[in-house]
Parts: structure tokens; C-alpha cells; sequence
């Protein structure tokens, strides 16, 4: 009998037992399977995985390497190194022989600060920037003076049997600016006689009688010393240039051959939406206007230059990102900067003036903006943003001499020659300063393309005070126009992944927004002063809808529906079927929050954020001290203002008193002035980007270069900003 055989003999006998011959079966590699207990990775967990961290790096490290190479080429030529200080006779370092070139040269940093009317630009070895008008002309079928039937600016209304129409300019401007003026007026002689200032009954009637019977003084041109030179166009209009920018643009003749139209491509701190079509057209126009400023204000007329120059970029505080992406976009992809630094107005106003904490109020052409800074960071929850400035108190100005008979009675602030005049006349005569308000004699030259000079001799009494007093009772400004077309060309910027939108929002502008609706009043207003000192002031139910939807509150609140009875019984809710009638449907208990964040900002969009400006100051004070008492004090003795707005002779000293009689409590504390050292407070957040930009670079990573911003685009903004993007 054959033995039995074992499995494996059998295998081997029949040619199936499995062989190894060291071959894979795929030239694909093998991955182990994860240990589930304990496995540990290291993706993204490094700074220098990130491509904007490792690229500054990589580029610091290559600038070391090659100054090394240098030096070392230098010693093998038997000279001294460029970078080697020598030694004078009296032992001290030749302070001369050494070499700055491991450093970044200030000739080579551009500082950029845009604003709704100027432009200032300067070098980092600059010490102030130049100032240009944020404007562009174009050729265009009619002028802005012509456009819609050539109505004026301010507008003035038809009056019905009037002969002529100029006897009756009380009624140019309607009931209720009329009624605002002399309740302002009434106001006003109320405080000076309350302040024992000597005021004249009759004053009104002494400046319209005056201003109505004096008639201009015509000079000839070749006796005018100060005539202005006009920008000349070429006799053939198919040479004349398609576009003008700067001051040459204010200079181009209203009747000129071919037509010229002004463009302001930023309007009230926005893009603007009103006079543009398209999104491209805005583009082109910043960036035309960056592009001759270059070349006639810095001298960079090849633009293939500025791929060795870097820029510091000074945005708004409460800014709009689809506004920082598309300057970003026009520096480095259209005009071709090498690196771009992103910094905020505030900020860049402390470097300026060296503070460490205060509160800054930036009062420009059309926006004013206050933002509370500590320690290198803007409080984000004290931002906010006003949409009146500067321009608003020239307007209004003009409205209310015009009022009182002014004898140049045609001034049109579409015309540039007026508009030029009418900023001038502001910047002359317009005070705070309640000593002022006396009848006074007044003069101006009207200059014109193609017209003879005229001097015009005019009386002022209370206009120039009230007109700035509109910072205190903005409805005296003109607010109709400046929501129109609001995110019809330009949409809002939205999350990526649920669409809800993403501009940032703080809790202070939130407020400010609830006031200019007449939805709540702020207990900021005067009602108890210790309430003052937190900093969320408690509102009624119906605002809370705004600040719950605010993407940065992260505190849950519970619904204000009832809470609905056991499921599957008849149980009855007396919350409930209290709160609804008969035949009601019950309210919705779950709710899509990406809808109620686009509902919350439609609401915000359609509501003008216009409201006194010491109640801003005191919301965003109150939302930057967060409820410590000590903090607060700090930033009631450093509140600082600045803007072209701020230089009106005696503001400080009016909004420092409004503000002390609506907190009695901090008078001690409350201080407001202009920067330290007497500068210039239109050019303080200009030379704190200076400042900014020549900080040391190896400390600093908030640099975009092209080619990371080629590869990530603006997604870079997360990881390079110094603020919450």
C-alpha cells in the first residue's frame, strides 16, 4: 500500500506549489497600510510648507548667499570688501565706507495712498509724497457740465412766476434745506450768546443786500499776475491725446475741441459704481492713472522697471475686498511692481506720528473713517466708516452762499474752473471758530478758459461755520446720489464655498448703520454715563437681528420662536398659540443662515452709514475699550484727527468740547489734536507707509512678490496680511 503523501509533496509534484522569484507584480509603489493605533503626519504642520512663508526664505537665504560670493570675489582681487568698514586715524569706523547694499534702498520703495479726490505717491527717500487729482479725462461726446441738459450743481429748483429767476434763490434749494439752515442759524446765535459773544440782529440782511447789489470787477488777461496756464490741445482734434490725468485733466477747457469728461474711478472710498458701466472700464482707468504718475511723478518711465521697486499699498480700514483684489491685480499683473505690502489707513497714521495707542479720525474729500489702534492693531470691532467728508462741507457751503445772494450766482460745481474754485473758497474762509462769526468782506478771482478775470467782492457771516458744522448734523448734506447704482456693476465678494458674503463688518459699524436707519438709539447717546465704559450697548429686540447675523459674533443665541410641543402628541404650546392667530402658519424654527447673511447685508447696502461724528467716535470708542475703563481712558486722550478735512481752524476744539459735555465723566481725559511735530495731517498715513516699508525685511513677511502671487493669486492675502483678512 503507497503511503499517504503530504499537501505540500503533492504541490511540488504537480508543478503547483508557489515559487518566489523576486519579480513584483507592479512597477507601481507599495504603500504600507497605516498603523491605525499610532501614525503621525507632518503635512502642512510646518511654516516652510507654505509657499508664502517658504518664498521669503528661500529669497532671504539667496540675498545671503550672493553678498557672501561678493565679498569673497572682492578679497581674491586683493581689495576690500564693499561691505567692510575701515578704520579712520582716531580709531572710530568710517561711517561713509560702508555699504548698505544688504539693505533695502528707500529710492526703491514706492508708497501709494489713494483717496476718493487725491492721489499721493511718493519714494521711500521721500520726505512728503506728491499730491495729484484722482482723476481722469477721457474724450468723450460731452462734458460733465453738458451731460443731462447742462443742470448745475447744487441743483436748483424751478421756481414757479419767478421774473427773473435769480431774485428768488431762497427757493432754489427747497423747504427743507431752508428750514435746516435757519434752524442752524437759530442754534448757532443761541450758543454765542450763551458763550457772551456779541451777535447783530440784522446780519442776515446785511450780507444778502451787499452780496445782492455789488457787481464784479473785470481784469484783462496780461494784467492777471496768478492766471492759470490751461492745458493746450492740439489744433487738429484726430492728434489730441485719448485721455488726461492729474491736475492737467481740472486745466482742460470746458468748450475744448474734441470733448473731454471727467472720471473719478473712487468715489466716497468705493469703487465707483455711479458714473462707470463696467467693472473693466474702472480697471483701466486706476490703472492708467498709477501708470503716469509713475512715469511723471517718480520718473519710472520704463515700465519694466518696476519689477525691482516695491510698493506699500495704504487701504481703508473698513475695507471692501473685491476693492484690495483688484489694486493688488492692477500693481502687480498690469503695471508689474516686484513686491506689494497691503496696510491699513490707522495703522499706517501711528507709524506716522509715532503713537502706540490711539484713536484716529481720518476725515477725507468724501468718507471719514475712525478706528481705534493698540499696540500695532486696529481693533476690528471699532472701524467705522462715514460716507461724508470734506467735499460734502464745499457743497453745502456753496448751497448756503448761494442762499444769502452770492454775486456769482452762476457757479456750477460740474464745471472744473468752479469746482476748483469752490475747494479754495473752503479752504479760505471756512472755520470753527465761533469769533469768526462776524460780517466780513470777502474776495475771489474767477478764472476762466477764454474769459477775462473777474473779482468778485462778497460778505460772509455764519456760512462758513455752519457749513462745517454739517460733520454734527450730516441731513444738511446731499445724500440723494450716493447710493445710486450701489453693486450693480460690481457685486459683492462671497465666500467660496457657501456664497455667503465675506467683507468684513465691525461691530461699531453695525451700530452706526442701526442709527442712520432710525431703528435703535445707541445708549451712547447721553443717558447714563457709566453705561458708557461697556462696550456692546444693549439694543432692543429688533436689532439684534444685524449683529446675530454677523459672521465675527460667535456666540449662539437662541431662537425667538416658541419651542414646539412633543412629537407625535396633541400637546398645545401656550407660548406658542399666544403668539400666533387663528389660522397663522407657525414660524420657522430652522433656518438657511446663508440666506439671513446675504438679507443682513442687502440691508446694509440700501442704509447710507451717515451719523454725527462725535456718536461714531463715541460707538467705536466704546467698542475698542471692550468694557476696561483704563483703556478707554487711553484712547480719550489720543484722539487724533487727520485728513484734509481736519486742517479747518478751530474743529479740534469743537469736537473736543461736544465731546466732553456728552461724557462730563472723562473730561479731564478727553483730548483732541492734530499728529505730533506740526505735520501735515493729509500726509501722516503716507509717512507711516514710508516708515513701514523700510522696517527691516527679514522681520517682516507681509511682502507679495509676482511670482507668488502668479501661483496663488489672492488667496495669498490669508497668510500675508497683518490683519484678519
Amino acid at each position: 500500500m503507497v503511503g499517504k503523501k503530504s499537501g505540500r509533496a503533492q504541490l511540488r509534484e504537480e508543478g503547483l506549489e508557489r515559487t518566489d522569484n523576486n519579480l513584483d507584480l507592479t512597477t507601481w509603489p507599495q504603500v504600507n497600510m497605516i498603523n491605525q493605533k499610532n501614525y503621525y503626519t507632518e503635512f502642512l504642520k510646518r511654516e516652510d510648507q507654505y509657499l508664502a512663508f517658504r518664498a521669503p526664505l528661500e529669497e532671504e537665504r539667496a540675498r545671503m548667499v550672493r553678498e557672501a560670493r561678493d565679498k569673497d570675489r572682492a578679497l581674491a582681487q586683493g581689495a576690500p570688501p564693499e561691505g567692510a568698514a575701515t578704520q579712520t586715524e582716531d580709531g572710530a569706523m568710517d561711517e561713509g565706507s560702508v555699504n548698505f547694499a544688504s539693505r533695502d534702498d528707500p529710492s526703491r520703495l514706492i508708497v501709494l495712498h489713494v483717496g476718493s479726490q487725491n492721489l499721493r505717491i511718493g519714494l521711500g527717500s521721500d520726505a512728503l509724497p506728491k499730491t495729484l487729482p484722482m482723476v481722469i479725462a477721457r474724450r468723450w461726446k460731452a462734458s460733465e457740465a453738458e451731460e443731462n441738459g447742462g443742470e448745475p450743481s447744487p441743483k436748483r429748483m424751478k421756481v414757479e412766476g419767478a421774473v427773473p429767476a435769480d431774485a428768488v434763490p431762497e427757493k432754489w434749494f427747497g423747504e427743507d434745506f431752508a428750514d435746516q439752515y435757519a434752524a442752524m442759524s437759530s442754534e448757532l446765535r443761541t450758543r454765542m450768546r450763551s458763550n457772551k459773544r456779541r451777535v447783530l440782529p440784522n446780519s442776515k440782511e446785511l450780507v444778502s443786500n451787499y452780496n445782492r447789489r455789488t457787481p464784479p470787477d473785470i481784469i484783462s488777461e496780461h494784467n492777471d499776475m496768478d492766471r492759470i496756464d490751461w492745458t493746450e490741445l492740439p489744433t487738429d482734434p484726430r492728434k489730441a491725446p485719448d485721455f488726461f490725468t492729474g491736475a492737467a485733466a481740472l486745466r482742460i477747457a470746458e468748450k475744448s475741441n474734441p470733448r473731454y469728461k471727467l472720471f473719478w474711478p473712487i468715489r466716497n472710498g468705493n469703487l465707483n459704481e455711479k458714473d462707470y458701466a463696467n467693472r473693466n472700464q474702472i480697471y483701466h482707468d486706476i490703472s492708467k492713472i498709477f501708470d503716469e504718475a509713475f512715469r511723471n511723478q517718480l520718473g519710472i518711465t520704463r515700465s519694466r522697471d518696476l519689477a525691482n521697486y516695491k510698493c506699500v499699498f495704504i487701504i481703508p480700514d473698513l475695507y471692501e475686498r473685491v476693492y484690495v483684489t483688484m489694486m493688488l491685480d492692477i500693481l502687480i499683473r498690469d503695471l508689474g511692481v516686484g513686491k506689494v505690502s497691503l496696510q491699513q489707513e490707522s495703522l499706517s497714521a501711528t507709524f506716522g506720528a509715532g503713537y502706540s495707542i490711539a484713536c484716529v479720525v481720518d476725515i477725507g474729500a468724501q468718507n471719514t473713517s475712525i478706528c481705534c489702534v493698540d499696540e500695532g492693531l486696529c481693533i476690528e470691532d471699532s472701524r467705522v466708516n462715514l460716507k461724508f467728508g470734506g467735499c460734502d462741507v464745499t457743497e453745502t457751503f456753496i448751497k448756503m452762499m448761494l442762499y444769502d445772494h452770492f454775486p456769482y450766482s452762476d457757479m456750477n460745481l460740474k464745471r472744473r474752473y468752479d469746482f476748483v474754485l469752490a475747494e479754495e473758497l473752503k479752504q479760505k474762509f471756512c472755520s470753527m471758530d465761533e469769533g469768526s462769526v462776524t460780517v466780513q468782506q470777502q474776495e475771489f478771482y474767477l478764472r476762466a478758459s477764454g474769459q477775462d478775470t473777474r473779482k468778485y467782492q462778497f460778505k460772509t457771516y455764519d456760512e462758513p461755520m455752519l457749513s462745517v458744522m454739517g460733520f454734527f448734523k450730516p441731513s444738511i448734506f446731499d445724500h440723494l446720489w450716493k447710493l445710486e447704482n450701489r453693486r450693480k456693476v460690481i457685486p459683492r465678494s462671497v465666500d467660496l464655498y457657501d456664497g455667503s458674503p465675506n467683507d468684513p463688518m465691525s461691530q461699531a459699524q453695525i451700530a452706526v448703520i442701526e442709527m442712520a436707519a432710525g431703528k435703535s438709539m445707541s445708549v451712547n447717546g447721553a443717558q447714563d454715563p457709566t453705561n458708557n465704559v461697556h462696550a456692546t450697548p444693549q439694543r432692543t429686540q429688533q436689532f439684534n437681528l444685524l449683529g446675530r447675523l454677523n459672521e465675527n459674533e460667535n456666540t449662539p443665541r437662541s431662537s425667538i420662536a416658541g419651542s414646539p410641543g412633543p412629537e407625535g402628541t396633541n400637546t398645545p404650546n401656550p407660548e406658542r398659540d399666544t403668539a400666533m392667530g387663528d389660522g397663522e402658519q407657525p414660524p420657522l424654527i430652522f433656518r438657511d443662515p446663508v440666506l439671513e447673511k446675504i438679507k443682513a447685508a442687502d440691508e446694509r447696502d440700501r442704509t447710507l452709514p451717515v451719523v454725527s461724528l462725535d456718536q461714531a467716535i463715541l460707538e467705536s470708542l466704546a467698542q475698542g475699550a471692550r468694557g476696561d475703563d483704563r483703556k478707554l481712558r487711553d484712547f480719550f486722550g489720543g484722539i487724533m484727527l487727520i485728513g484734509g478735512g481736519s486742517k479747518t481752524p478751530g474743529l479740534a476744539a469743537f469736537l473736543e468740547t461736544r465731546l466732553r459735555e456728552q461724557r462730563p465723566y472723562y473730561g479731564k481725559e478727553i483730548l483732541v489734536g492734530p499728529p505730533p511735530r506740526e505735520f501735515d495731517p493729509q500726509v501722516v498715513s503716507w509717512k507711516g507707509g514710508s516708515v513701514f516699508g523700510r522696517l527691516s525685511p527679514a522681520g517682516n513677511d507681509s511682502w507679495i512678490s509676482k511670482a507668488e502671487y502668479d501661483v496663488l493669486g489672492s488667496r495669498l492675502l490669508n497668510n500675508k496680511c497683518m490683519f484678519f483678512w
